[in-house]
């Protein structure tokens, strides 16, 4: 309908406030005051409810056919007043049908499985506690829900407002889902490593989405943080959630995830195992389990260099889990043990689930999974091991469950002769990876290329074994050669002055064919290995293994 008068300060019924194009409130002492209202609105439906007082209601609906508007009354009552009147129910008076008002309604309450093909080699239960079963295909609707819930009660969020957010995606589809309900605008800020697949979904739900660079320190004004900080600041009748430092964080999961497993396993839950993002999961959960049994354990998977696990916040591939920094979401007090896995456990053991178990999971379910396992070896058969599944491997399709990026990364193998086996061939003349660092001088660098006689080297910004993202350049002996030519006085300059762009990469398991195909615009491609750089190849290295001899 057009538009829905309310007569008095009553609740309107979910349903028919949905149903509204406009909601129009009246005083119920003085309809023929809203009647005049009424003379500038366009509205071909119109429809009245009173949901206090049904007499008021139907007072309104008479002096608006009066003035000649045809008018619906919304009321249960059918009595005199309501005479003359086309009355539909306010309530459903059939039988019951299974239908929920709104799809907020349908977040949390998700199932639980058994992964008794993973856990062949446990003795304890293994359950998976499925988040991507929620309507916005993560465990981020529930903190969603809560903190928008939570900022229209404290007046932080007000009709018209807009919703800012840094996530690095399954939040801003809970949020956007929960505005698209209510009413809001959604902006998020999102770091440029995520999928593809996500920031389409968020666009989807007519959000606009700003990307930010992943490798850059929080502090830096380009990062996510910091330009979700300045959005939030510059737009009017903005609300950042901030789901790193917001209470209804946690709040969301103590009051319902942890209920519910607890309630789902019996109380029987020993073991309570998830990725660490904000934190609010785990700590929401952590806080209700232990309050039913103190000797429960929580179990954190984290990526491997995640502060969590005692790491610097060192780029990782997994997304959504895993920080750089300390978040006020999480409670270090209710976490009993932190795991440190890898890039290419968390991607592997995705994989092996969705093919053993048919659940198809992203790479921070892997990361859980992997963690869980790790921590019911040596437990009993009477231990159960609930283990959080985040969110789903269809935002990952381009990613984890494409052979062609895992090839890439070095965290499969194809048939044939590989880029691994060209490295084997190259011989143990050489370290591991020679490398600079941007603060060394061009002299030094100059006299690395000589002592082992190659001719490029890659510019990191740490110590191996590295990630991929702290690649942040390349010296040739050929472009360094005219540099220093020209200006001698180059010598004793950083190498950050005269590095170029990062080599091309390839992964240690891809076809020697895509190598070839990658020299081809360059002299040398960085190999990677799980993720982690781990050698050079060039073109003299590629024509060594093909005659079946060393070369450097």
């Amino acid at each position: 309908m057009d538009l829905l008068v309310v007569v008095g300060e009553g609740e309107v019924p979910p349903r028919w406030v949905a149903r509204a194009r406009r909601l129009l409130r009246w005083s119920a002492d003085d309809p023929a005051r809203g009647a005049a209202q009424l003379r500038q609105e366009l509205a071909r439906e119109l429809a009245v409810i009173a949901p206090d007082d049904p007499g008021a209601g139907a007072r309104v609906a008479r002096e608006l056919l009066r003035l000649g508007r045809p008018v619906v009354l919304v009321s249960d009552r059918r009595g005199p007043d309501e005479e003359g009147l086309e009355v539909v129910p306010m309530s459903d008076p059939g039988p019951p049908m299974e239908a929920r008002d709104s799809l907020l309604e349908l977040v949390g309450n998700t199932p639980m499985v058994r992964l008794d093909r993973t856990a062949r080699d446990l003795r304890c239960h293994l359950l998976a506690k499925l988040e991507y079963l929620n309507p916005g295909g993560s465990v981020k609707d529930r903190p969603a829900l809560e903190m928008v819930a939570a900022a229209e009660r404290s007046g932080a969020l007000r009709p018209g407002g807009t919703i800012v957010e840094p996530t690095s995606g399954n939040t801003g589809v809970g949020l956007a889902l929960v505005a698209a309900r209510r009413g809001y605008r959604c902006v998020f800020v999102m770091p440029d490593k995520i999928a593809a697949e996500k920031i389409d979904l968020l666009r989807a739900y007519g959000a606009e989405v700003v990307v930010c660079p992943t490798t850059v320190a929080p502090e830096h004004p380009d990062s996510y943080y910091s330009v979700s900080n300045r959005l939030a600041a510059e737009i009017p009748l903005a609300f950042k959630p901030d789901q790193y430092s917001n209470p209804a964080n946690p709040a969301a999961h103590e009051a319902s995830t942890g209920p519910e497993i607890w309630r789902q396993t019996g109380g029987r839950v020993t073991h309570f195992v998830a990725g660490i993002g904000t934190g609010g999961t785990i700590s929401g959960v952590s806080h209700y389990l232990k309050s039913m049994n103190p000797e429960i354990q929580i179990v954190g998977a984290d990526p491997e260099g995640s502060v969590y696990s005692g790491g610097s916040g060192r780029p990782y591939l997994v997304e959504g889990i895993g920080e750089d920094f300390w978040p006020d979401a999480y409670d270090r007090q209710a976490v009993d043990r932190v795991i440190p896995v890898s890039d290419r456990d968390s991607f592997l053991t995705a994989r092996q689930v969705t093919r053993e178990e048919g659940l198809l999971m992203g790479g921070s379910g892997g990361t859980a999974v992997w963690a869980a396992l790790a921590a019911g070896r040596g437990l009993d058969w009477d231990a159960v091991v609930v283990v959080l599944i985040p969110d789903s491997g269809r935002g990952y399709l381009s990613k984890l469950y494409n052979d062609g990026w895992m090839a890439d990364f070095g965290f499969v193998r194809n048939g044939g002769r590989t880029v691994a086996d060209v490295l084997a061939a190259k011989g143990a003349g050489l370290p591991t990876l020679v490398h600079v660092h941007p603060e060394e001088t061009v002299q030094s660098a100059i006299a690395l290329l000589r002592e082992f006689e190659i001719s490029q080297v890659p510019v990191v910004k740490a110590e191996p074994p590295l990630a991929a993202a702290e690649v942040v350049g390349s010296l040739v002996d050929r472009d360094l050669l005219e540099a220093a030519f020209g200006n001698p006085g180059l010598l004793q300059r950083p190498v950050s002055e005269v590095k170029g762009p990062p080599l091309p990469t390839v992964g240690s398991g891809a076809l020697l064919e895509l190598a070839v195909s990658r020299l081809e615009g360059a002299g040398a491609v960085l190999v990677l290995d799980g993720g982690h750089p781990v050698g050079i190849v060039t073109r003299s290295d590629v024509l060594g293994a093909l005659a079946g001899r060393s070369s450097r």
